[in-house]
């Protein structure tokens, strides 16, 4: 044996959500004040939230799915169009594709250990109506710049799913920000959370205007019953958007605390893994410490015996069951192929100790 058991019988967790009596004061508040549906918080998240960002604009939304849709809907596409996804990151990405009624177009990746879509693959046509793209694992696409360049030189819109990239900038812009429209997300797992809830920001006041209609039962201001279009109740409440506040307050906090965690990580693993590609002009706060090797799916069995819960990357979604009816050809996702059967997702959530660390890590090399 390599390595000393020294937490055996313990159970490592994939997450835990970083909570504590600060989120409880914040809610009390809104409890307090007897305002528990959309209201003056959820308009103080917003602010906070777009402050963060950087962008003029922005609509929150129930979650980081109906975001997406929302970003769809308001740039009109629908049946008849193609939206160009790449072929790894979390299925919400194409389903919201699927919700407005368009078709999702799934494009290889740029490496086992880039998930970042590869230009080079993409091919366009009459229908060809956008291109989405996710920044995964608290990192930005490696080729953000290049993708809104081809996308002005072939005159398709630029949607960036940005839901596990909130606080990603390279100083001078935020992810969520280089395309007509972003999304994010406030998942239970995210950098901030409010255990469900999104965002929809642009730049574009007119499209802004549009998301506020949609999202708010087709009128601007709730209170009246004149409903001048369309819409539905995307809405978020003021207790998810107090935990939200309080959230973003711990920020900095967060952030640090996660670099030291990919610190330990990389210290104890650098020479035994390969390691997601960062961009380099960009922080990274990660989502989750990814990490590959051969057999992953192995080792992962084996650390499950240790006690760890690690968890794979995205499953391609051109192998999706629910996706077989386009029929793509697997020998087109090489690149995404490997990185499902090479990525191992290790434990990353604030309050993991250096001597849990340290465990994964000996686990992770024992089984390797």
């Amino acid at each position: 044996m390599l390595w000393s058991k020294s937490l055996a019988n313990r159970h490592i967790p994939q997450f835990r959500s970083y909570l504590e009596k600060s989120d409880y004061q914040s809610i009390e508040r809104v409890f307090n004040n007897r305002y528990i549906a959309e209201g003056p918080v959820a308009g103080e998240f917003k602010e906070q939230l777009l402050s963060v960002i950087g962008s003029p604009y922005g609509s929150l939304a129930a979650n980081g799915t109906l975001a997406l849709y929302m970003a769809l809907k308001v740039l009109n596409i629908g049946p008849g169009d193609e939206v160009i996804v790449q072929d790894t990151t979390f299925i919400a990405t194409a389903n919201a594709v699927e919700m407005v009624g368009a078709q999702p177009i799934f494009v290889d990746i740029v490496s086992p250990f880039d998930p970042s879509i590869d230009l080079t693959k993409i091919k366009l046509n009459k229908n060809t109506k956008a291109v989405m793209i996710a920044h995964l694992f608290g990192t930005a696409c490696t080729n953000t710049d290049e993708v809104k360049l081809f996308c002005e030189e072939n005159n398709v819109l630029l949607i960036e799913d940005a839901a596990q990239a909130f606080g990603v900038t390279n100083g001078k812009q935020h992810c969520g920000t280089y395309g007509t429209v972003g999304t994010f997300s406030f998942f239970a797992d995210k950098t901030i959370t409010t255990g469900e809830g999104g965002l929809v920001v642009t730049a574009d006041e007119e499209i802004n205007t549009r998301l506020m209609y949609l999202r708010n039962q087709g009128r601007i201001a709730s209170g009246t019953f004149v409903h001048p279009e369309i819409g539905f109740n995307f809405r978020m409440t003021d207790i998810q958007c107090a935990l939200g506040v309080a959230q973003l307050g711990k920020l900095e906090f967060i952030m640090q605390k996660k670099a030291e965690l990919f610190a330990r990580y990389e210290k104890r693993l650098r020479g035994h893994v390969e390691f997601l590609t960062l961009h380099q002009d960009f922080n990274h706060i990660p989502f989750r410490v990814v990490v590959f090797t051969e057999n992953a799916h192995e080792v992962m069995e084996k650390m499950k015996a240790d006690g760890i819960e690690s968890r794979s990357v995205f499953y391609p979604l051109h192998k999706q069951p629910c996706f077989s009816k386009y029929q793509c050809n697997d020998a087109n996702f090489e690149n995404a192929n490997k990185c499902y059967e090479m990525g191992i997702c290790l434990p990353t959530w604030i309050g993991l100790t250096d001597e849990e660390i340290d465990y994964v890590s000996n686990s992770l090399i024992s089984a390797i």
